[in-house]
């Protein structure tokens, strides 16, 4: 039997470089793809209008002198309000969504309630990094938003 010697031609090397492209393209339609399934969406609808009153709101919060440590501990989410003194805050009315900072799947509403010293609510949480995003309000009236990040070790 004789032995062909192959040939590169410019067919084969046509169907080389379109291969590679195809297969850059995919790659990047399936990461494209990927992240706008995972986006948790918009903060705001209008962000103009929210930027408009944004520093005054700053200032109402900052004036409040809180601040907001987040724990997990045997099965308990712990959510310690302060005020400037380090005395622990009753509001007014808090809500909170814990859920992950990359998707909105994990997403959840805990039942917080204050035990004279924190909120607490039972929750299971995975390994890895958390978010709180809250809401309160101060028994003024003053409005108090966080987001507060908690980390759960393995």
């Amino acid at each position: 039997m004789e032995k062909r010697e192959f040939r590169l031609t410019g067919w084969h090397a046509l169907a080389i470089f379109g291969g590679a492209f195809a297969v850059i393209i995919g790659v990047n339609i399936a990461l494209a793809y990927s992240a706008v399934k995972t986006f948790p969406g918009l903060e705001v609808k209008n962000s103009y209008v929210a930027s408009q009153s944004f520093n005054d709101r700053l200032e109402e919060q900052q004036s409040l002198g809180w601040t907001v440590r987040a724990d997990a501990k045997g099965g308990l989410v712990i959510l310690s309000i302060t005020d400037a003194d380090g005395k622990p805050v009753q509001a007014g009315r808090l809500e909170a969504t814990l859920g992950r900072a990359t998707h909105v799947k994990d997403d959840r509403t805990p039942n917080f309630t204050f035990d004279g010293h924190s909120y607490v609510a039972r929750e299971t949480l995975a390994p890895g990094n958390w978010n709180i995003r809250m809401s309160a309000n101060a028994l003024d009236g003053t409005l108090f938003e966080q987001r507060v990040i908690l980390h759960i070790e393995d």
